[in-house]
């Protein structure tokens, strides 16, 4: 067996001192150029990789950061994971993913598990945590942020797109279409995602004089979404929706597929559809969605700055609601009202 190559011998081959490889090898530490490329040339030479667990147990550091997530169907997450563990890792920091469900129960559990793990900080992606544990993170020291998610606790930082705006610039564009039976399809009841932008969205009927046409509640899943179209849309002619709003694009493309194949409708002639998030899939000429672009990348830099504020300066960061405004993306989906352009010209993810 090969006996493991130290610091000292890396050190010694370089020419530089131990705490200069030391540096090279630390995220954030600063080293010149020169001895940067020494160390890199010797440990490659030497075949010599940095102990990460015995550094951490010496900063008292782990540098993992905990990801949780509910569920990875809808598209806009694992985009989001993909885009906050690259972000973590150019700053020195590696995620470590845990999936829940959405039952507090389930969610605690899980939150026992990733504290046992020593993680520097936690990224809760549309899922809540409970006021005991989010206390025992206090008490521990280490810091959670939402993403996508709101939640009424002390002290939690939370990342979303504001929804409010979202849900009042669809209410207000399906108007502006000269639509007069608008639905809405919405998803998981217990998400403040839904619940701010169906606020905003029944808000911006109503202060028109509309009231919401027809509601039924897809759940955020595919099977809950096809359900909530047939409840509300294989109706007779005179009670049948002119247009609907779905409460995300997951759900949005179930919706469109259930009415022109299953009902038999056309989109946009019979039926707008709109949805929100503005995933890859919303582009295709099979479906070209109207819909809220959520800004992920926006987002996710957000929620890492937060997230690492908290870790490097406890002591000045300061708990905040941090909300994205994110454009109407108009696509085929949804009819077009006069006098607006007839082809975005936005239409470049961000």
């Amino acid at each position: 067996m090969n006996e493991k190559v130290t610091i000292l011998q890396v050190a010694e081959r370089a020419g530089v001192s131990q705490s200069a490889v030391s540096r090279f090898f630390t995220p954030g530490a600063s080293v010149s150029k020169k001895t940067a490329a020494k160390v890199q040339a010797a440990a490659e030479e030497l075949g010599y990789r940095p102990n990460v667990l015995a550094r951490a147990m010496a900063s008292g550091r782990s540098r993992i950061i905990g990801l949780v997530v509910a569920y990875l169907g809808n598209p806009f997450y694992p985009e989001a994971l993909e885009k906050l563990s690259n972000a973590l890792q150019k700053r020195g920091y590696h995620a470590l993913v845990f999936m829940a469900s959405r039952t507090a129960g389930n969610i605690d559990t899980v939150m026992q598990e990733i504290l046992d793990h020593q993680v520097d900080g936690i990224i809760l992606a549309s899922v809540a945590m409970s006021s005991d544990i989010s206390s025992r993170c206090r008490q521990l020291g280490v810091p959670a942020v939402l993403f996508n998610r709101t939640q009424d606790i002390e002290g939690l930082t939370a990342v979303t797109s504001d929804n409010r705006a979202g849900g009042r610039a669809v209410a207000e564009f399906l108007m502006a279409g000269g639509h007069r039976r608008i639905a809405h399809i919405a998803g998981w009841e217990g998400a403040s995602t839904q619940r701010d932008r169906e606020a905003a969205f029944r808000a911006a009927l109503e202060a028109a004089g509309q009231s919401l046409f027809a509601r039924a509640c897809g759940q955020f899943t595919l099977e809950g979404a096809a359900a909530a179209t047939r409840e509300i849309f294989d109706v007779p002619a005179e009670r049948r929706p002119d247009a609907v709003f779905v409460a995300n694009d997951y759900m949005a493309f179930t919706v469109i597929d259930v009415l022109r194949h299953d009902l038999g409708l056309r989109v946009p002639e019979d039926v707008s559809v709109v949805g929100y998030d503005d995933v890859p899939q919303a582009r295709l000429r099979s479906y070209s969605l109207t819909t809220v672009r959520q800004r992920a990348n926006v987002m996710v830099a957000e929620t890492v700055e937060a997230l690492l504020e908290q870790i490097e300066s406890p002591e000045t960061a300061q708990p905040r609601h941090i909300q994205i405004k994110g454009p109407l993306i108009l696509r085929g989906s949804a009819r077009i009202p006069a006098g607006w352009p007839q082809k975005d010209k936005t239409d470049v993810r961000l």
